[in-house]
């Protein structure tokens, strides 16, 4: 999974390769890992169209797709601390039923926006909309 000087981290929006915010990994010596899915068990918001905002549900959620990358531990703070407000770390399981960190959504940040979860992840609804 990861060991002491590194972690891996799930981004499910701007953080992902090519996005608004990739270059907050890179510039800390992150490494794409693989493309992954989350379980059935999340919802998915576009925050002002400006990025996403996902967070675990007990009933009704869905798979969503992100990307894992292999980020150095000393470099996980300077990532975060450049993501909008309302967004936060936590754990977040994945298809294979591994849980790794990851960029979750306060609730709170989601109330009122559009939620997308039907689109299954950000790049698919940015897709419909572009």
């Amino acid at each position: 999974m990861s060991n002491s000087s590194s972690i891996l981290l799930a981004v499910n929006g701007t953080l992902m390769r090519g996005l608004e915010l990739n270059p907050n990994l890179l510039s800390v010596g992150a490494s794409f890992v693989r493309e992954d899915r989350t379980v059935s068990a999340y919802r998915i918001f576009s925050i002002n169209d400006r990025h996403p905002g996902m967070y675990r549900v007990a009933t009704g959620g869905v798979s969503v797709a992100v990307e894992v990358w292999n980020v150095p531990a000393s470099g996980l703070a300077d990532i975060l601390v450049k993501e909008p407000a309302g967004l936060c770390v936590g754990k977040v399981k994945l298809a294979n039923g591994e849980e790794v960190l990851g960029v979750l959504a306060e609730v709170i940040l989601c109330t009122g926006q559009r939620e997308i979860s039907e689109f299954g992840g950000w790049r698919a609804y940015r897709a419909s909309v572009d």
